[in-house]
């Protein structure tokens, strides 16, 4: 398909399937906006972590969920796993260029909602009068 300068991103994302018709820019888009993904992310703007620190800074996460998150966004090339051959072993998880670009992004979106939130809520006290 030849892309146009008038195709939307939407358009874009929608038309971009590989052969197993799942598009590559949607599961990184997923990943990184995911609930645990996003959370992840913002709090390895601030420095390393190891995993029972960022585990304790997200909070409510499960061991699992996290290991899949990190496993995930380490795979996309967002995160850096950095194990040290110590006893007991360390392993510390920072984000990597393309992390830090996502997760300023990411932060950036985070923080637009915590400004907006009070048009969020005006908008849906309307949209719920206006249904009943």
């Amino acid at each position: 398909m030849k892309v146009s300068e008038t195709t939307t991103l939407a358009e874009r994302l929608r038309n971009a399937a590989d052969g197993d018709g799942i598009c590559p820019h949607r599961l990184v888009l997923e990943h990184v906006t995911s609930r645990w993904g996003a959370l992840i992310l913002i709090a390895l703007l601030d420095r390393s972590y190891r995993f029972s620190e960022l585990r304790r800074e997200i909070g409510r996460v499960s061991e699992k969920m996290l290991a899949q998150t990190l496993q995930t966004l380490e795979r996309d090339g967002m995160v850096h796993r950095d194990a040290k051959p110590v006893i007991p072993p360390r392993v510390d998880y920072s984000l990597t260029g393309l992390g830090r670009e996502a997760a300023e992004q990411i932060r950036d979106l985070s923080q637009w909602t915590e400004r907006r939130m009070a048009a969020v809520q005006k908008a849906r006290e309307e949209y719920d009068a206006a249904k009943t």
